[in-house]
């Protein structure tokens, strides 16, 4: 594994994350470099616990955060929806999805908010796992309801801290 200098720590923006390392992805451009960052995972067959030791390389280690490319299962390309259960739970999503902008204020990716909970509904507990799935905007089309490009999301796994970290504070309002 490559040392990293002191201090270096992966903390990349919304905008980045979608503009930067989710359109390469799928644009299938350096993508070695990018599975030694935030590797390609089918990440609902792992439990949240598990995922911090299966991140990118040069992540490793980082205590409050994990980036994995997750690709569309095959139920999802026939149609269907996802299956986000795992072996002891399941991913629920919280709220609406939210539109993700760029700088100059265009629209640029969407962001799914989820829980991980233990056991089976109706008698799940709710964990501090949660779970940022952020799909890219079909950027080619002419038409006023742009599509998702769903062959990969990019996914943010972290545990809710207690302390306010920049990607888990609600916007303030202006």
């Amino acid at each position: 594994m490559e040392e990293m200098p002191i201090g270096f720590r992966f903390y990349p923006t919304e905008e980045e994350l979608i503009s930067f390392y989710l359109q390469n992805m799928l644009q299938h451009k350096n993508g070695n470099y990018f599975n030694r960052v935030i590797p390609l995972l089918h990440i609902y067959q792992f439990e949240p616990w598990q995922l911090p030791q299966k991140c990118g390389e040069l992540c490793y280690g980082d205590p409050e955060q994990w980036f994995f490319f997750v690709p569309r299962q095959e139920r999802e390309v026939h149609g269907g929806k996802p299956s986000r259960t795992t072996t002891t739970g399941y991913w629920k999503a919280t709220g609406s999805p939210s539109d993700i902008y760029s700088s100059d204020g265009k629209v640029i990716g969407v962001k799914k908010c989820m829980v991980f909970y233990n056991g089976k509904a109706p008698r799940s507990a709710k964990t501090k796992w949660k779970m940022n799935e952020y799909k890219a905007i079909k950027q080619d089309l002419p038409t006023s309801t742009p599509g998702l490009r769903n062959e990969v999301s990019l996914c943010r796994v972290y545990v809710v801290s207690g302390s306010s970290r920049t990607f888990d504070r609600w916007p303030t309002s202006t």
